[in-house]
């Protein structure tokens, strides 16, 4: 088989009845669309989306989509390529760069490239109504604001989102800056990316194939665990600190990440970069998209010693009837290992673990513009389909409760009404699903969280694991929870997409845009 023709298979379960592959189609950008772009950069970086194939288990090549990229100005960003692994390679950019990425389609599909977590100009930030088709580039140009973090980069066409990633289009995109440089964190060697996914195989062939609607409304599941693009992950480590750089890229699943030997997890960092200080949870719930950097001591005297990252079990939220979704060996809320740390060396040296790791700059409620009257956003199951507030995808439609002025911040609530088949969508909470809500542009803060006494059960077994204390893009919200969030819409004007990132669901439709106005 081609990579043409796994492309087909791959992208056919999710593209839009109204539109036809490879073709030009109305969401192509026009000559009024097209961003203008030029000028001194400090970065330019030549990416391009193609047709490959690559050897995930052992002996058997298999065909998938994948970005590549290359510097293509001196002294720049680092590229790092991740080793016999289909995944784009980890770009390594620093606060205030200028950078310039251009992007080069050569899948046969529509595709554009969401810099997730980054703060960008509206015609940089990868919306859908920027897809190009097959043969056609798009350039990108933009200073890197944000502070020091782990973020991703990964395909944002409408309806086909869900099958882009899962073939293998993403990538880690690591900022760095002189706040973090100065605490001396484990980096080099004894820094560890940590990309999670789960596949499905046939034959030893990657293959994505939901079974019709209900694969589409409970998320796809895959039936067997990948790091960094390969199963089985096992890391040599030496007896010393560590950083675990954790990316749940994931089409729908949620980790329960936690040691075999039930050690508590130091977290130093999530979303948006350095917590003020560690925490230290028994274990972590990271829904799709969701970041979290480990500092992990595999102290003196540890050598011969084996510890295993592993996803606990929880109370996996189900749809009416009990439906739990795909035919996944590995069902949501099951337990498994993850990857092995096998400590076979001494160390010279270690990383202390700081007690104090930045200055957040959060913003007070009391700025708010609505303090006491969140806007609230309901998502719900109506019609047979995920929504917001009762609304789905239009590509460039957008409500006026939807409207925020630019240069103010707001309180938002995101309330999980439940609903399944046949439910009623938002008139009480029902059975469901868990959530995980992106917003684009800037990061924002978790407030507070609230729960309904019928979600209660699958909420307590995860609830533990909510790392809320830094700044986050995508937070999961489970049945009949309320997460209200606090956001400064003061970054750049324009039409932004917010949605949920288990990707069946985006591709469904579970998606709007907000407009921050100037007038």
């Amino acid at each position: 088989m081609s990579g043409g023709a796994v492309g087909a298979l791959v992208v056919a379960a999710c593209v839009p009845k109204t539109t036809v592959v490879g073709s030009s189609s109305t969401t192509s950008p026009t000559s009024s669309t097209v961003p203008v772009v030029g000028g001194p950069v400090d970065v330019e970086i030549a990416m391009r989306a193609i047709s490959d194939r690559i050897e995930i288990r052992p002996g058997v090549e298999t065909d998938v989509w994948r970005l590549v990229a290359e510097v293509t100005t001196e002294d720049a960003a680092i590229i790092e390529p991740i080793a016999d692994s289909y995944l784009g390679p980890t770009l390594r950019l620093r606060q205030g760069q200028r950078v310039r990425i251009v992007f080069d389609n050569e899948i046969p599909d529509e595709t554009i490239v969401h810099w997730h977590g980054l703060d960008v100009p509206e015609d940089m930030d990868g919306h859908p109504r920027f897809a190009v088709p097959e043969g056609s580039r798009y350039e990108y140009e933009f200073t890197v604001g944000n502070r020091a973090g782990t973020y991703w980069y990964h395909p944002h066409p409408h309806g086909r989102t869900g099958p882009q990633v899962y073939a293998g289009m993403a990538g880690l995109l690591l900022v760095g800056d002189d706040e973090e440089d100065a605490l001396s964190l484990p980096s080099g060697e004894f820094e560890i990316p940590m990309v999670l996914q789960d596949r499905t195989f046939d034959n030893d062939r990657l293959v994505y194939l939901p079974n019709g609607m209900m694969d589409q409304v409970m998320g796809f599941l895959g039936n067997e665990i990948l790091v960094n693009g390969r199963p089985e992950a096992a890391f040599s480590v030496a007896s010393r600190s560590y950083r675990l750089r954790i990316l749940n890229g994931s089409n729908a699943r949620i980790y329960k990440l936690g040691w075999d030997d039930g050690t508590p997890l130091v977290i130093v960092a999530t979303d948006g970069g350095l917590l003020e200080s560690p925490v230290t949870p028994p274990y972590v719930t990271l829904g799709p998209a969701e970041r979290v950097d480990l500092w992990v001591d595999f102290e003196p005297g540890a050598v011969g010693i084996k510890r295993k990252l592993v996803s606990l079990p929880f109370d996996a939220p189900q749809m009416m009837g009990g439906m739990t979704g795909s035919n996944s060996l590995i069902p949501n809320g099951a337990a498994f290992d993850i990857a092995s740390f096998d400590v076979d060396r001494n160390a010279a040296s270690t990383d202390p673990l700081p007690g104090h790791l930045s200055d957040l700059g959060f913003s007070s409620v009391d700025e708010a513009v609505n303090p006491d009257a969140a806007r609230t956003i309901v998502l719900a199951m109506a019609r047979g389909s995920w929504t917001l507030n009762g609304r789905t995808f239009q590509m460039t439609e957008v409500s006026p409760e939807e409207t925020v002025r630019f240069g103010t911040t707001e309180v938002w609530e995101f309330f999980n009404a439940g609903g399944g088949m046949g439910g009623r969508g938002g008139g009480g909470m029902q059975e469901g699903l868990a959530h995980p809500m992106h917003m684009h542009g800037q990061q924002f803060q978790v407030l507070e969280r609230s729960i309904d006494d019928a979600g209660r059960a699958a909420w307590e077994s995860v609830q533990e694991g909510y790392v809320d204390e830094g700044w986050k893009d995508t937070v999961l919200v489970m049945p009949g929870e309320r997460v209200r969030i606090l956001r400064r819409f003061t970054g750049f004007p324009g039409l932004f997409p917010y949605h949920c990132h288990i990707l069946e669901h985006e591709d469904m439709g579970m998606m709007r845009n907000f407009r921050i106005a100037t007038t």
